[in-house]
């Protein structure tokens, strides 16, 4: 590919991407630095810097692609059925975040960071995608429950995309964690991504 092409550009954006998510599944986010994501890709670390900035910028770019893949998925299933029941509702959303652990870790426990390093327009990119998740969890309302109004649909969305944000430290434990929750007596219910999430669905549509 020539030097500078578009081609070019997005696949050294996606290797960093994909070095940032490599290291993501065995270090935390205060260790993972532009060192360790240079050290994991092909080219210099000095190139990272033509397509980011800061760490934060590469775990929002990873971010957004956790959006768009959980956001492609749901209108994928929504394409293939006209009708749903609350229950089929609630189990496509639950399946659909089960597949996406690593969007619910991220957003769990970065957001903030993320959001604050990064440049405005990295900002907005995310914001544009994040948008669309919004308008792809109100479209499914619409089309299949018609009889909620346009406040219990507000309702909806005001509290499931906050929840999202609880969902991976409520499911996934540590085993230090576990111990420290039972010496301290902590009648703690583990739940799944799954179960946690279908349960939440099911209250806000009957709500």
């Amino acid at each position: 590919m020539p030097k500078g092409s578009p081609e070019l550009t997005n696949a050294r954006r996606e290797e960093i991407i994909n070095a940032c998510e490599k290291l993501y599944r065995t270090m935390s986010f205060k260790e993972i630095t532009i060192k360790e994501i240079g050290n994991a890709t092909s080219f210099t670390r000095t190139s990272i810097y033509n397509y980011f900035q800061t760490k934060e910028e590469i775990f929002l770019a990873l971010l957004k692609r956790e959006y768009e893949l959980w956001v492609a998925a749901l209108k994928q299933v929504m394409e293939q059925h006209e009708t749903m029941t609350e229950d089929e509702f609630a189990d496509m959303l639950a399946h659909s975040l089960e597949e996406r652990a690593q969007l619910l870790k991220i957003m769990s426990m970065n957001h903030y960071d993320m959001e604050t390093g990064s440049r405005p327009e990295h900002l907005k990119s995310f914001k544009v995608v994040y948008g669309e998740s919004i308008r792809t969890v109100m479209y499914g309302l619409d089309k299949y429950f018609p009889t909620m109004s346009v406040l219990e649909k507000q309702d909806f969305i005001y509290t499931f995309f906050p929840f999202m944000f609880g969902i991976y430290p409520y499911t996934v434990v540590t085993e230090k964690q576990r111990v420290a929750m039972e010496e301290a007596e902590v009648n703690y219910v583990f739940m799944t991504i799954y179960e946690i999430t279908f349960h939440c669905v099911k209250k806000l549509l009957n709500a």
